[in-house]
Order: structure tokens, then sequence, then C-alpha cells
């Protein structure tokens, strides 16, 4: 193996947060319960480091190492800046939370800096090997933190399901991995894409090895019909976990798409394409019809989650450097926004209180106009309503797949963003023209305020200049 400094400069954030982690750990046994805010502060600066060390380290070209299984390039600095800034905002919104319900334990922030590293593993893997090994990484630490209230017997049936269908979707996908393997004799991906471009899909073993490696792919994006588990554990989970697990794994997703399919197997682009089609449809159908008859709004998210990655896949799809962008900035996009929204359940939320149904937003203008400001600006860009970013971010998606004559996917779009619009403007109804049942305040600290009137702001102004984040991405690719 390389264990020289050149080989080692380029996966310097993995091993920093895999340190880190192991130094929450170590130092959390030796706190009180009264000092678990050192514990936040440790987890919260690995993040900011995190960032500061991609960023410093990062030299625009792309380096391989450790004999092919990583590499290091523009794409994956983008997403790992991105995962622990998200993240970094998770932990913020979720800290009074977790102190209200006794659950502000070590173990919470040493399992999400482990996740966090699998993320980054997936990120910069080049391997089969490498992605699976990510992929686990994260997988087994989303399991613990879904049941981490164990006096929740919700959290535990969720955890279950979860635990169940993932262990089935990571054996399709390591399935397909050996299938893959047996027909190229490498799980490297560059040798991979030229054995395939001089055998092509004459292979029977190959057709049925990319057909496994989607559905893996499918399960962990939580696409239909492989997002059974979705709803269940988005509804089952402490708030504080959701706010986690439904927005930096996305990002992680997307990479996770990228490496398999463009990286690996960019070759049979005209064989996966059909088969993401179809999961994109029914997944914005699916996602956004049944989301209209959700009282749960954490079970409404879900499926706006579900019709969010039909999106996402339409980028992957068109098979182009601009779909790419586009989909890598609907991801990036879509986990700020994600992150948002649960960051005003849990506000609402407090000791004793789930604010969980969408009656619990009535009037939330009357009882503080800022906040209800803040979820509006927040609904209105995952209603994709101008000039808010999720509006450029579906029209970005959409241009793509025009670029290449599929139109008719560009209409399917739009229309399920038209019926996806009313549940969202539902949440603006109920917050502004229905009375309040509770007139209980608003009790967060002036941190979770700041930080949730930014992720609020940052809707309103980085759709009015989407360029930058836009420019950021396409540098990715170019």
């Amino acid at each position: 193996m390389q264990f020289d400094m050149p080989s080692l400069i380029p996966v310097l954030p993995e091993a920093f947060i895999a340190t880190m982690a192991c130094v929450v750990l170590v130092v959390d046994l030796f706190l009180k319960q009264e000092q678990r805010i050192v514990t936040y502060s440790i987890a919260q600066f690995s993040l900011l480091m995190a960032v500061l060390i991609t960023m410093a380290t990062s030299t625009g070209d792309s380096q391989i190492v450790f004999h092919g299984s990583v590499i290091r390039d523009t794409m994956s600095d983008v997403l790992k800046v991105a995962i622990c800034i998200v993240t970094a905002g998770a932990f913020l919104y979720a800290k009074d939370y977790l102190r209200d319900r006794d659950l502000f334990k070590g173990e919470f922030y040493v399992l999400s800096l482990f996740a966090v590293l699998g993320m980054m593993i997936m990120v910069s893997a080049n391997s089969f090997l490498t992605v699976y090994l990510g992929l686990e990484l994260l997988a087994l630490s989303l399991y613990a933190l879904v049941a981490f209230d164990n006096n929740s017997g919700l959290g535990s049936e969720a955890a279950m399901k979860y635990f169940v269908l993932g262990a089935l979707a990571s054996g399709m996908l390591l399935y397909g991995i050996s299938m893959i393997y047996g027909a190229t004799g490498s799980i490297e991906f560059q040798p991979v894409a030229e054995a395939l471009v001089s055998t092509g899909m004459n292979n029977t073993v190959l057709v049925f090895g990319l057909v496994f490696l989607v559905i893996g792919l499918a399960f962990k994006f939580g696409a239909v019909p492989f997002h059974m588990w979705v709803p269940d554990v988005y509804q089952g989970a402490p708030t504080a976990v959701v706010l986690f697990l439904g927005s930096a794994p996305k990002i992680a997703a997307f990479a996770l798409a990228m490496r398999l399919l463009v990286d690996g197997l960019g070759s049979l682009h005209a064989d996966w394409q059909g088969m993401l089609a179809i999961l994109a449809v029914l997944s914005m159908a699916v996602g956004n019809v049944i989301a209209i008859a959700q009282t749960n709004i954490k079970r409404m998210l879900a499926y706006s989650t579900i019709s969010h990655v039909g999106f996402i896949l339409v980028g992957i799809l068109a098979g182009t450097s601009k779909g790419y962008t586009a989909a890598m900035f609907y991801s990036i996009v879509y986990a700020v926004m994600a992150v948002g929204a649960f960051g005003i359940v849990v506000l609402l939320s407090r000791k004793g209180f789930e604010a969980e149904q969408l009656s619990d937003y009535k009037g939330l203008n009357d009882r503080n106009p800022w906040f209800a400001a803040m979820m509006l600006l927040i609904m209105f860009s995952m209603a994709g309503v101008p000039p808010t970013v999720g509006f450029f971010a579906k029209l970005f998606v959409l241009e793509a797949v025009v670029s290449i004559d599929m139109v008719w996917l560009a209409l399917v779009g739009v229309a399920f963003s038209i019926i996806g619009a009313y549940y969202y403007l539902r949440i603006v109804k109920l917050m502004y023209f229905d009375k309040p049942e509770d007139q209980e305040p608003l009790t967060a600290g002036m941190d979770t305020r700041i930080a949730l009137s930014v992720n609020g702001l940052a809707m309103l102004v980085l759709g009015m200049f989407p360029g930058g984040l836009l420019s950021v991405c396409a540098a990715a690719f170019s």
C-alpha cells in the first residue's frame, strides 16, 4: 500500500474526521451530562476543520491514490464541503431537541461523524469495493441513529424496517458488483469502463449486474418502487435524526450514482438511462400524489423527498455535463431545503410535545411572523416557486433533459411539480389563514434562531443569484 505523504494528503479530510470521531468517543467518557456541550463543540469543530482542510488541500486536478481505490477531484471536494456544512446545520438545530429529551449524548455525535466519514468515502471512491465500504459505514451508523431513542417503540420499529430493507439493498448492490467483476475482471472504475468499451452489452452477466446495481442504488436513494422504508423511518426516528438522515445522505446518494453509473458504467449510458427514466417518473408521481394525503408533516416531507429524488435522477439520466451539473446543484439545494424544513419542525417542538401534525402549524404567523416567513420561503423553494432557488434547481434539470430531446420527461416533471405545489402551499395556508391551536411561545436558543434565519433567507438569495453555486457545480464536470 502507498502510505507516503503525497498519497495521504488527498485523503486528509477523511483521516481527520475518522480521528475526531474517535476523539469524541474517548472525551465523552470523561464528561458529566451537564458538560455534554463539550462533545457537541468538538463535533462542530471537526466539521469546520474538515471543510477548511478540504479547501486547503484542493488542487483542482484529479488525483488517484491507493492503487486506484480513491480519487480526489473537484466533484469530491465540492460535495464533501456541502456534506460537512449541511451536517453542521443539522447538529445545531438538533442540540436543544436532544437536550429536552435526555438524548444529548456523545453517541449521537460519534455515530453522525462516522456517517459523515462513510459519505466522504463514497464521494471519493474510485472502485466498487471502496463505494461499498463507504456505503456500509454510512448505513450502519444510520441504523443505530434511527433507533437512538430506546424508549420509542416507533423508533425501534422504524430502525428494524430500515435495517432489513437496507440489508436487502446492500446485498443486491454487492451481487451486482460481483457480476460486473465477473464480466470485466476488475473492480476499479477505469479498467471496468475500458473493458465495457471493448465488449459492449453482449455479456448476459453484465446485463444482470447492471440491473442489480441500479436496484441497489434506487433503494439508497429511496426511489419508487424501492421507497417503502422512507416514510416509516422519517416518522419513527427522532426529529433530530431525521434532520441529518433527510439531508446530507442525499448528496452522498448523488455521488454514489455518479461514481457507479457515470465513472464505472458510462459506456452503458443507453442501457441505464431507460431504467432511471422509469424510476424518475414513478418517484415524481408517487411522491407528489401520496404526499397530498398525509397529515403528519414528517411523512409528508418523506414523500416530498421521494419526488425530489425523481428530479435528481432526471438530471443524471441526461448523460451530459449540463445534466450532471443540474443534478448536483439540485442535490445540494435539496439538502439545504430539507435541513431547514426539519429545523422548523424542531423549533416548534418542545419537551413533551412533537410538532408533527399539520394542525400544529396553524396560525404560526400569529405566534411568530418571522419564522412563519422562513417556513414560507422553504416551502416555496420546495414547491419550485420563483424567485426561490428551488425553482432554478428544477428549471436546470428540465432544461438538461429538453436539450437531449426528452421533452416528454420534462412535461411529466412540470405536471407533477404543479400537483406537488398543493401540499406545500397547504402549509402556507395553515400558517397564515388559520387560527393557532397552540399558544405556547417558541423556545429555541439564539444560535438556532440565527441559523434558521440564514437557512430561510438562503432560499431567496440563492434563487436571486444562482450563478455562484451553479458555476461551482459546473466546475466539477468541466
